[in-house]
């Protein structure tokens, strides 16, 4: 059974983006995943590295976030779902990065400070899904994606490599009107029996 790992960025209950994780999740559920999902704002979840995390960085891992932890390593699939605001990543989010894609989780650290050595070696697939209140010739043009050239060159291939990631932004996501959510919605339906044949 493939191991999927759904994280959920968004304060609100009714947001766009939980109806688009309900949407991936119910997908992935009906594909016969084992779906893990973490809703970081309802879980409280803290994205401040705390004291010990950052002092321990380059020595032995603080026991803090085991089962997250395990989550992420575990994983065949993840799937992110969350806002882009000012082009970048939510706090609670990027804090998640910070915390569990630790030493000794996502990567290890090379002698001599060199190229980090990955550890997700089940993680085969990633689909990241966002909003975005801008139009794409912004993202696209004026921008060149940042918040997608981040996590494909930052976090995943360093952490990764052979994870593929896929990318779907919903733009000007304030005034989306019934159609083209359905046709949105739609596309991520297929995104995730793509993956299913890909496993």
């Amino acid at each position: 059974m493939t191991r999927c790992l759904l994280v959920f960025a968004h304060p609100l209950d009714g947001s766009l983006n939980a109806r688009l994780a309900a949407t991936v999740e119910a997908q992935a559920r009906a594909a016969g995943w084992q779906v893990t999902r973490r809703d970081l704002y309802a879980e409280g979840f803290d994205p401040r590295l705390a004291p010990q995390e950052r002092a321990s960085y380059y020595g032995d891992p603080p026991a803090t976030l085991a089962a997250e932890k395990a989550e992420l390593a575990a994983a065949q699939v993840l799937i992110l779902v969350f806002p882009t605001w000012w082009f970048g990543f939510p706090a609670i989010l990027k804090g998640w990065f910070d915390r569990v894609w630790a030493p000794g989780t996502a990567f290890d650290h090379s002698p001599g400070f060199g190229p980090m050595l990955p550890r997700l070696n089940d993680l085969r697939e990633v689909l990241a899904v966002t909003t975005m209140g801008a139009p794409a010739w912004i993202d696209w043009l004026v921008l060149r994606r940042p918040v997608r050239r981040i996590l494909r060159l930052a976090i995943v291939k360093p952490c990764a490599p052979q994870a593929r990631l896929g990318w779907r932004a919903l733009y000007t996501a304030e005034s989306v009107a019934g159609g083209r959510l359905a046709r949105f919605e739609a596309t991520l339906a297929a995104d995730i029996h793509r993956l299913q044949r890909r496993l």
